[in-house]
């Protein structure tokens, strides 16, 4: 991972995060794919090659499509208090909810302790779109930082409770999501 460098962002095989980066915008960069808005929907809708393969949602966006399902957390009492992710991506095929958090660290500090968090988030997550049919799968995109002696296990945790986590790159085929035919 290059600081401060462009280029290399999408693969063909999977979308490489480097500082800053989120997933709509390196699917958009990738053959093959487009995002684009839907009047009315919450979120961005993805197609390869014309077809709808997923749903993103950032931040508040996915509370928007709760709403679009006829889910009011609040009044549910489904959660306490609300969650925001990253990015979250809904792939249409699979109907699973893929909650990503993006880490990126430089030097010590408190996201080291955030990751302890993905069990308890996941499980939140999971109440959120209870009823839906959906699978939730939670991952951290982390940079070379946590790739360190130190958080072995830390990242044995992350794994214990089925979450997970990836190094700089997310993997189109592990999401389920269509390889892109060259490189954007």
């Amino acid at each position: 991972m290059k600081k401060g460098g462009v280029g290399g962002e999408a693969t063909l095989s999977g979308l490489r995060f480097e500082e800053k980066t989120d997933v709509l915008t390196l699917l958009s960069r990738m053959d093959g794919y487009e995002v684009r808005d839907v009047r009315g929907k919450a979120g961005k809708e993805v197609l390869f090659k014309r077809r709808l393969v997923a749903r993103c949602f950032r931040k508040r966006a996915l509370y928007d499509y709760l709403k679009e399902e006829g889910i009011d957390w609040k009044l549910e009492k489904r959660l306490s208090c609300r969650l925001f992710p990253d990015d979250a991506i809904l792939v249409v095929d699979r109907k699973t909810l893929f909650i990503i958090e993006v880490k990126h660290q430089n030097v010590d500090g408190s996201t080291d302790e955030k990751l302890q968090t993905c069990d308890f988030k996941r499980r939140q997550y999971r109440k959120l779109v209870d009823g839906l049919g959906l699978t939730v799968e939670y991952v951290y995109v982390l940079n070379d930082w946590f790739n360190k002696p130190k958080y072995r296990d830390v990242l044995e945790y992350v794994r214990s409770v089925k979450c997970h986590y990836r190094f700089n790159e997310l993997p189109l085929d592990w999401l389920g999501l269509p390889a892109s035919d060259t490189a954007g």
